[in-house]
């Protein structure tokens, strides 16, 4: 498309180019890969309790969203997408968009929905309904964003995060340390640092009490090779459409057990994320790419989880198997109708739900079910 088609194009819809090429690496080294995205506003009825829009027409994409103005309000109702595949012309069917996942970075510009991997598309319709309650509204400036991760061969997955495993984490004990195991680095699925210049924040405490467990609420029809494309769209999607100084994943974690390095600042430290609100500053997140409401991971998923969350707490002397004491940063309610308000000292398992310090179904039934058998396998993990 060229510069004249795309000012056509904004006739029916708004298109943003972002991500600049990252700093020059040698030819047979790790590249950056830059995203781009396009963006369409969707119309909100006057009585605001429904909006939508369909576009039969848009430049390729993988990854999806929809945001709004205020990123501290939530859209209280159903959001549902479908996409055209760019290969085959079929739509797909409605699927739902998780849009309960909380506030992010204090530095957000707009809340929204967890990004959808659809895979390449070409087309997109979505649809919004306000909760039946009749007090309920959408929030304000409802947005469709589409994000193509981009292409190129960025490095290869399971190249090594930086940090040493024999490195004691900053303020950890080491007293349960488990084998580190093989992360790819941010270098090793094409991250384009030029989009998040940023510092990295390291937890206040400077200790990792819990590893929150999270799904990222996408397809779960992904290639594996596809990974690091979901990894840069998720990225993308969180710090140029929702203005987060960096992805919010600590960890993530695909469905072959591979995984990547996910917020800058080292593998081995303290890294302060933003994926579970109220307890970030205590907490590591580890985010499955995936649904996995009702179909349940396998056990490459499962043994990769459990693997890491044995070293990332063994640093800290930190038993995958018992409970940590964590002091809510906010007021909040969790999944099953427990409420505080901030400066509460709650106890949690050291490996958990997101679910158990927020109001949200991640990271999905069938997951979270098998909790308690990651936790075990942590155990396994530390003791070999």
């Amino acid at each position: 498309m060229n510069w004249v088609q795309m000012a056509a194009a904004a006739v029916t819809g708004v298109f943003a180019l972002h991500g600049a090429p990252g700093p020059a690496v040698p030819s047979d080294g790790p590249r950056p890969v830059a995203a781009h995205s396009q963006t369409r506003a969707v119309p909100i009825a006057p009585d605001q309790r429904d909006a939508d829009v369909r576009l039969s027409e848009t430049r390729p994409f993988s990854l999806l969203g929809v945001t709004w103005d205020d990123p501290r309000a939530r859209l209280t109702g159903t959001a549902e997408f479908r996409t055209r595949s760019a290969v085959s012309g079929q739509w797909s069917g409605w699927s739902v968009l998780d849009a309960d996942d909380g506030p992010g970075d204090a530095s957000a510009r707009r809340g929204g929905t967890s990004a959808v991997w659809a895979g390449p598309s070409d087309g997109a319709e979505v649809r919004i309904v306000a909760d039946p309650d009749a007090t309920a509204v959408l929030p304000a400036g409802l947005r469709l964003d589409l994000i193509d991760p981009g292409r190129g061969a960025p490095g290869t997955p399971g190249a090594p995060a930086a940090g040493s495993p024999a490195e004691p984490a900053d303020g950890g004990t080491g007293t349960l340390g488990a084998v580190r195991p093989a992360i790819t680095s941010r270098a090793g699925w094409g991250a384009d640092e030029s989009i998040s210049p940023a510092a990295p924040q390291y937890l206040p405490g400077g200790k990792v009490k819990a590893v929150v467990v999270h799904h990222t609420a996408g397809s779960n029809a992904y290639a594996c090779a596809d990974a690091p494309a979901v990894v840069r769209g998720i990225y993308a999607y969180h710090v140029q459409q929702l203005g987060w100084r960096d992805i919010g994943y600590n960890f993530l974690v695909d469905k072959c057990g591979t995984l990547y390095e996910g917020r800058k600042g080292g593998v081995d430290r303290p890294v302060l994320g933003a994926h579970a609100y109220g307890f970030n500053t205590e907490t590591s997140g580890i985010a499955v790419l995936g649904t996995y409401t009702t179909a349940a991971p396998g056990e490459a998923v499962t043994s990769a989880v459990a693997r890491l969350a044995a070293w990332k707490l063994g640093q800290y002397g930190v038993s995958p198997t018992g409970t940590t004491t964590l002091t809510a940063g906010a007021d909040g309610t969790n999944y099953f109708g427990k409420a505080w308000t901030l400066g509460t000292r709650i106890s949690l398992p050291t490996i958990h739900g997101h679910r158990d310090g927020y109001n949200t179904q991640c990271p999905g039934d069938a997951l979270y079910a098998e909790l308690t058998r990651i936790r075990t396998l942590a155990a396994q993990a530390t003791a070999g």
